[in-house]
């Protein structure tokens, strides 16, 4: 605590004030990330200060003074006009989602931290915002949905009939550098297919996306889906004599070759006991330009070769094949993906994934339940609202309400509120004002909701049964008994 002392001149006379100022209490970094991730620690890259403070200092507190108005870094607020346009970017998830035949499904946000350290290896363990419940149980806000989904497959036991063709959109937590399209909290649209066990599923998968893509003004031009396969890591791996528990771990790494130096890369395959000329092949393979240059490098007739070309194949049928590229260093940095991968991007390159998916084949065995083909793709709302921002096919969804109900005198405002009730029931958006107010604010504030018509009650018209409405668009008034409002 520092006091300082202030001379005022007051009516003539010198005062002295002493002031008590409490220097800024910030919180260790333990104290300021209690959700920061186990088993290993998150280290916080931003730069030193940029950090913003949440909540009060002493000094606030002490003074009751302002709380901080901003959420927590890296999530967001939604005021209307941002939900709205959330709101128009789930109605399109949904509705391409439910033309493919999906049905939808929902989980708790907070799970078991189990269902995601389950398998150990995966740099989003690294990222979970966990904590002990009071409880004692260990929970985790969910970085992702496909465990959630394994979870509720297993528990039906059997009980629900194969294939599941399911989708959810739901809240993702992550604790991770925030970037352009990158935030600690984000909405995803999954779709799953469970049973399935050849390309079909994936081909269906990538033709939803394609729909969607197409429905929201994205192109070939714009947005290409990079395809590879697991199987390809698997056969490198098994050449060098690797065993399969290492795919995982190396994927990881592989995963970042975009993000960094060659060099990096080759040293932190080291750091998982991967010898010189394996990582050298696993860099070969993963570079391979075309289908017939990997069929050379992994021999005739390898099973990811052959399920790669029936994939491109049905992408023929579907109309999707140009969105589509072979791309053998598209790995997916999730550990349990078994066979074709794909990943979206937009084509200048210029933000992260927009999407990615692929076949999890050994997903439901790993939680202790009996093994099931499974594929399915994550799309979050991040980076395709930046790409469409940045395409301008954003849309700016508009308030609008039907009626704005006004009462002219406030003696007839419980017969306002009963016309106002009336439309309501009759199914249409109704906003009734609640307070008197000039007309020229009225028919501002009729602009702003977007209302289509102006209902007044005036002492005039109500005296003889009806109120009088206003189109808005025509600017034409009738008449209309309360009776016959509609």
């Amino acid at each position: 605590m520092l006091a300082t002392r202030h001379l005022t001149l007051v009516g003539g006379r010198w005062h002295l004030r002493v002031a008590a100022s409490f220097t800024a209490w910030r919180p260790s970094r333990k104290q300021r990330y209690t959700a920061a991730a186990t088993p290993a620690p998150v280290v916080d890259n931003e730069e030193k200060g940029k950090e913003r403070k949440v909540g009060l200092s002493l000094a606030q507190e002490a003074k009751g003074g302002l709380i901080d108005l901003q959420p927590p870094r890296g999530t967001r607020d939604f005021l209307p006009e941002d939900l709205r346009v959330r709101q128009w970017l789930f109605g399109e998830f949904e509705a391409v989602a439910r033309l493919f035949g999906f049905e939808q499904f929902e989980t708790p946000v907070l799970e078991s931290e189990a269902l995601f350290t389950r398998k150990a290896g995966d740099e989003i363990t690294q990222q979970l915002y966990n904590f002990e419940d009071k409880g004692g149980r260990r929970v985790a806000l969910r970085p992702e949905l496909t465990p959630s989904l394994a979870r509720l497959v297993l528990a039906q036991a059997g009980r629900a009939a194969l294939p599941l063709k399911w989708f959810t959109i739901g809240q993702c937590w992550r604790y991770e550098r925030t970037t352009r399209g990158r935030r600690r909290e984000h909405y995803q649209w999954n779709m799953d297919i469970v049973g399935v066990p050849g390309v079909g599923a994936e081909a269906e998968l990538l033709a939803a996306v394609c729909a969607f893509l197409q429905r929201v003004g994205l192109g070939p031009a714009d947005v290409v889906i990079k395809v590879s396969s697991r199987g390809v890591l698997s056969a490198v791996l098994a050449r060098y004599a690797i065993p399969a528990a290492a795919v995982g771990p190396v994927a990881v790494v592989v995963d970042k070759m975009d993000k960094l130096p060659l060099a990096k890369v080759e040293e932190e395959l080291a750091a998982l006991g991967v010898a010189a000329d394996a990582a050298a092949g696993i860099l070969a393979a993963t570079q391979a330009a075309s289908l017939p240059e990997l069929e050379a490098l992994l021999g005739p007739g390898h099973e990811a070769i052959t399920e790669l070309r029936e994939l491109f194949a049905l992408a023929e049928a579907y109309g999707i094949a140009d969105y589509l590229q072979f791309d053998a260093s598209c790995i997916r940095g999730l550990s349990y993906y078994t066979g074709v991968v794909f990943e979206g991007r937009d084509r200048a390159g210029e933000l992260r994934a927009i999407f990615g998916g692929g076949r999890y084949d050994a997903l439901l065995s790993t939680f202790g339940g009996e093994a099931q083909p499974c594929a399915g793709f994550g799309f979050g709302d991040c980076v395709i609202a930046e790409l469409l921002k940045e395409r301008d096919l954003l849309p700016v969804p508009a308030h609008q309400v039907e009626d704005l109900v006004v009462a002219m005198d406030e003696a007839l405002r419980p017969a306002a509120i009963a016309a106002a009730q009336r439309l309501r029931r009759a199914g249409r958006r109704v906003d009734l004002l609640l307070e008197p107010k000039k007309m020229k604010w009225v028919f501002k504030h009729a602009e702003r909701c977007g209302a289509a018509r102006l209902v007044l009650l005036a002492p005039e018209e109500w005296a003889a049964g009806a109120v009088r409405v206003k189109d808005l668009a025509t600017r034409e008034e009738v008449d209309v008994l309360v009776a016959d409002l509609v």
